[in-house]
């Protein structure tokens, strides 16, 4: 994500005015997106993946927009007249959750996602730049972590550091989707079984098991329950992942990434069973797909 620190990205972070010249106000959104769902128990035949919550829908790049502009409109409507605005939801090197925190949405918790006191830490965030003054509303300031290390000591890779910040290279969200090489030898076991994202350090947050849980499902998507079936995903083309996901936010990982993250949850499986598949990708045209295939076939017990 070396993007993130090149001069003009720095800048837009520091200055929301190189973004939009005319911003007088920042207004920053929270969507709630549902908890993970449990296990089907009637699968334990076979092995399944994970995927992280907010990934079991349509892709929020696509939806969140959308209802950006008609909240837009319905303020120029109100005040009679059109006004410069820019909208963003994790599209742009903007702080979201700092802009989150001093708008009064919450606090950024000891595993560097902001947690709300009423709504816990599943939310998606976004931003509207607008060309308008309005009231500003108080900063949540307090921080109510306490002496809480649940995250940090839930965390399969050792990613959450002691003083709030994350490394990323041993996040499991950052190896399985921005990741875009080989997924190193030494982190493959503590993957478990996670295929996209990971939600270890919001599943074991006191603040989302006493959440108020939002009605509303905005990225509802029927056939994606957050447990894909490891066999069947190890044989899907090109075409067929396209198919299957090509309105999802797994459409980041591509077929490629995705697959690579299959292989390394089905070897940390354990699988009893016949694991012609996996041989059958050790000849994949993807070099990344071959190379995770042919390691965990080598490895496979």
């Amino acid at each position: 994500m070396s993007y993130l620190a090149t001069e003009r990205s720095l800048q837009r972070r520091a200055d929301p005015l190189h973004i939009l010249p005319e911003c007088q106000s920042i207004l920053v959104l929270g969507f709630l997106y549902p908890q993970p769902l449990p296990l089907n128990e009637g699968r334990e035949q076979d092995p399944v993946g994970r995927i992280a919550a907010y990934a079991c829908g349509q892709d929020y790049h696509l939806v969140l927009p959308g209802l950006m502009l008609t909240l837009v409109n319905s303020l120029q409507r109100r005040l009679g007249f059109a006004f410069p605005y820019r909208c963003h939801t994790d599209s742009g090197p903007i702080l979201e959750r700092d802009l989150a925190q001093r708008a009064g949405l919450g606090w950024i918790g000891r595993n560097t996602c902001l947690i709300n006191p009423r709504h816990g830490s599943y939310i998606l965030l976004a931003e509207i730049m607008l060309g308008i003054d309005l009231d500003l509303d108080p900063p949540f300031e307090k921080n109510h972590c306490g002496s809480c290390m649940l995250c940090i000591q839930a965390c399969p890779t050792g990613c959450i550091l002691p003083d709030r910040t994350l490394d990323s290279n041993r996040c499991i969200s950052f190896l399985s989707i921005e990741n875009k090489t080989l997924i190193p030898v030494e982190l493959r076991s503590a993957m478990g079984n996670w295929v996209f994202g990971c939600d270890i350090c919001q599943v074991v947050c006191p603040w989302n098991r006493f959440a108020v849980k939002g009605n509303v499902n905005l990225l509802k998507k029927e056939h994606l329950n957050g447990h894909p079936n490891l066999l069947e995903e190890l044989s899907l083309t090109s075409k067929e992942f396209n198919q299957k996901y090509g309105d999802t936010a797994l459409m980041r990982a591509r077929r490629s990434r995705y697959l690579r993250n299959v292989i390394v949850a089905f070897a940390n499986s354990g699988y009893p069973g016949d694991i012609s598949l996996l041989k059958k990708l050790v000849n994949d045209p993807d070099p990344l797909v071959r190379e995770h295939a042919a390691w965990a076939v080598a490895s496979w017990k």
